[in-house]
Order: structure tokens, then C-alpha cells, then sequence
């Protein structure tokens, strides 16, 4: 409901605004925060991106109703927190505790597991990132009139930094391989990575955005509390080589799960046309599993491999064609994304596709991802792809992200 509220909201933004609100309204939302999944089981846990498509809807309604994006962080306070409440049961800012959208991608049925066998995301963790991220986004946009809000700001900057190196010291993220695993816990206490390569692998490269360096004068209080929680993180082990340079003339940082070396190398799996790059978008599972399954030990039946058409297996009704295809609403935020990175990286390029030789910057990456992703439906001349300039994303202010 979330991304069709960012489509709707070119055709009636009234409308989306309308459709974000109601499930925070008693009627669905639970007074302890949880919102409903879907009308099978409204208990299941869906990926929060509610709060994405509220900031999208803000930005592509003129960046003027200040009340509806206030009216939405105050009802997603109380749903973050239930996050954290009941999917990180340990504490550790590792989550889990559903199928988080991709249920058919996983070799197990991440909604029902075997006794005494929990399952630590990638996926969920990296979803409560962008989670803080978007939150503290908003609350920047609200304390541009409303300094109370200043305190939800570094509430959240401390969340974000928190869960990001989770991810990359806590053992989901495999340094040699650059990419982010689930990992299972078995009743002994033992545990191993899900080494299956998915789109789950990507979300961690979601939460990422640059934002203006702010001054450090001694009267500005705020530049003291973010320095403080900064000085904590290094002191942990956090690294901030590469974050920050100029844009424009401007210092800016880049807010990252993973410092931008790391990111370019996790990036070129996903790039790599054997893998996920297909000719219609990135792939949900890699093309590599279609010869090489991948089996989890010890757990009987717990497999998965590259199927395009439909699935093989009855888990969840069968008859389910997520093992390899094409998913909108990951691929609209992977291009989002790439826009995003542009807006640090400038004329910085990548290599793609993987093993080409060819370098692109993160804008020229997103075009033709989008151009592919598109050409599913919107055969131009000569079977070309007709999107529209992905530079508009970065030019007009209503498409803006802060």
C-alpha cells in the first residue's frame, strides 16, 4: 500500500495522504504500535515502509503539508518502538521475526521455523535501518520550524548507528564474500550464515544518504550531541574513512550501513548479469542458483534454486514465481537509491555491467536500470524502453529527497 500511495500521489495526492493515515488510525493500527499485514494474517510482519512512502508523498505534494508528515511520525514513533520491542528480542539490534515480503526467497519458511531454531535477517536488521534513517530524515524536515524535534533527531542518529553495526559486526555481513547473509541459530547455541544469494542481500545498501556537514560552532548545542554520539561510534569500531567529501562546494556525509569501498563491492553481485542483472531489472534470487542450489545442513527439505516461472514447492500455496523474477517495488527503491548515491558520488564511477570493463556513474547505472525494468511493459521504437531521464529524479524539487 505504501509504494501505491507514492504512484497515486501524482494523481491525487489528497488521496495517498488519506491511504497512509487511516492504517495509523485505530481502526488498524494496535495501541501497542504493530500494524496490520494482510487480511490473511494481519499478524505477520511486513517490511516498515510506511514511513518511506510518507516522506515520498510529502516531497511529490510540494514539501507543504507539515501536518500530515507530523501526523505520521507521531504514529510511527509508537510502531518503531514496537519494532524494537518484539523483533529484537535480545537486544542486540539484530531483527527478525517474519518473512519480511520475501517469503519465497528464503530456503526456509521464515515465518514458521523448526523448534528451537531462530533466524537472525539481513533483511529485517537492514530494514529497521531505513527505518531510522526515514525517521530521522522527517524529523530533520520538522525541526526546520519546530526545534523539539532536534531531540528525535539524535534519538535516531544514535538508532541508525546502532543497527548498522550490528549488521557489519555481528556477523551477517561475510567480509570475503561482501555480502549480508541471514544467519540461523540452532538449540545448541551453534550458528551458521544462510549463504543464498538474494535481493534480501541488497536492502542493506538502502539505508544511505548524504546529508549537509553542519557547523561545529561551541554555540550550536545540536553539533554537540551529534559529536558526542559520532565520538561513540569510532570508539566502537564505527568507520568514517570515505564518508564525507564535497558536493557542490558543500561538506556533505554519506549516512551508510557500509563505508563506500564496501558498497562498490558489494554492488558488483547485483551488477553482474550472470547473478542479478537481468535484461528486465535485478533478479529476487541470482541466476548462479539455477545450477547451483543451495541446501541449508541439518534442516531436511530446506532448499532453494533460480526458478523464474512457477515455484516447485508448496510453501506458502505453491504456485508462487518469486524465486528469480522481477519485484517493482525493490527495484523502484534500488533506482531511487543509485539516484540518491549520485547525489554524494558525482562523476564517480563503477564498474558496469560487472566484468565489462565499462564504467558508469551511479545516475548513468540507475537510467539503464530503470530503462530495462521498464522495458517489461513499455516497448519504445524498435523494442527500446521509454522511462524518461532519471535526472528529473535529482532536478525537479518535488521529486526530491533530502
Amino acid at each position: 500500500l505504501g509504494i501505491h500511495a507514492v504512484s497515486w500521489a501524482h494523481l491525487d495526492p489528497a488521496f495517498a495522504k488519506y491511504q497512509l493515515l487511516v492504517l495509523l488510525r485505530e481502526w488498524f493500527q494496535h495501541p501497542n504500535g504493530a500494524l496490520p499485514a494482510y487480511e490473511w494474517n494481519f499478524d505477520d510482519v511486513n517490511p516498515p515502509v510506511h514511513v518511506m512512502a510518507a516522506l515520498r508523498v510529502y516531497r511529490i505534494d510540494g514539501s507543504r503539508d507539515r501536518e500530515f508528515l507530523e501526523r505520521v511520525f507521531q504514529k510511527l514513533l509508537v510502531n518503531f518502538t514496537w519494532w524494537l520491542n518484539r523483533q529484537d528480542a535480545d537486544g542486540n539490534n539484530v531483527f527478525s521475526g517474519g518473512f519480511l515480503g520475501l517469503d519465497n526467497i528464503s530456503p526456509l519458511d521464515r515465518s514458521h521455523l523448526p523448534d528451537g531454531v531462530t533466524l537472525e535477517q539481513a533483511d529485517g536488521t537492514a530494514w529497521m535501518a531505513y527505518y531510522a534513517l526515514s525517521m530521522l530524515i522527517i524529523a530533520m524536515v520538522l525541526a526546520e520550524e519546530n526545534p523539539v524535534y532536534q531531540d528525535m533527531m539524535v534519538k535516531f542518529v544514535e538508532h541508525l548507528l546502532q543497527i548498522a553495526g550490528a549488521l557489519t559486526h555481528q556477523g551477517l555481513y561475510d567480509e570475503a564474500d561482501s555480502f549480508f547473509y541471514d544467519r540461523l541459530v540452532h538449540p545448541s547455541g551453534e550458528s551458521t550464515l544462510v549463504r543464498v544469494r538474494t535481493i534480501a542481500g541488497l536492502i542493506p545498501l538502502l539505508p544511505a544518504v548524504a546529508l549537509p556537514v553542519r557547523g561545529q560552532g561551541a554555540d550550536d548545542g545540536l553539533a554537540k550531541r551529534f559529536e558526542r554520539v559520532r565520538r561513540r561510534w569510532v570508539e566502537s569500531g564505527g568507520d568514517l574513512l570515505g564518508r564525507v567529501r564535497d558536493v557542490a562546494g558543500k561538506p556533505m556525509v554519506l549516512i551508510s550501513v557500509l563505508p563506500p569501498d564496501a558498497m562498490e563491492r558489494t554492488l558488483r553481485d547485483f551488477f553482474d548479469e550472470t547473478s542479478f542483472l537481468s535484461p528486465h531489472g535485478l533478479r529476487s534470487v541470482s541466476k548462479r542458483h539455477e545450477g547451483e542450489p543451495f541446501v541449508v545442513d541439518g534442516v531436511p527439505g530446506a532448499s532453494i534454486d533460480y526458478e523464474p516461472a512457477e515455484s516447485r514447492i508448496g510453501m506458502f500455496g505453491g504456485n508462487s514465481n518469486w524465486r528469480g523474477p522481477i519485484w517493482a517495488p525493490l527495484n523502484y527503491l534500488a533506482i531511487r537509491q543509485l539516484v540518491n548515491l549520485d547525489t554524494f558520488f558525482g562523476e564517480q564511477t563503477v564498474e558496469y555491467p560487472t566484468g565489462s570493463g565499462e564504467r558508469r556513474t551511479y545516475r548513468q547505472v540507475a537510467q539503464d536500470l530503470a530503462d530495462r525494468f521498464v522495458s517489461i511493459w513499455l516497448p519504445g521504437p524498435e523494442g527500446r524502453p521509454v522511462f524518461g531521464d532519471v535526472t528529473r529524479l535529482q532536478q525537479d524539487p518535488q521529486w526530491k529527497d533530502n
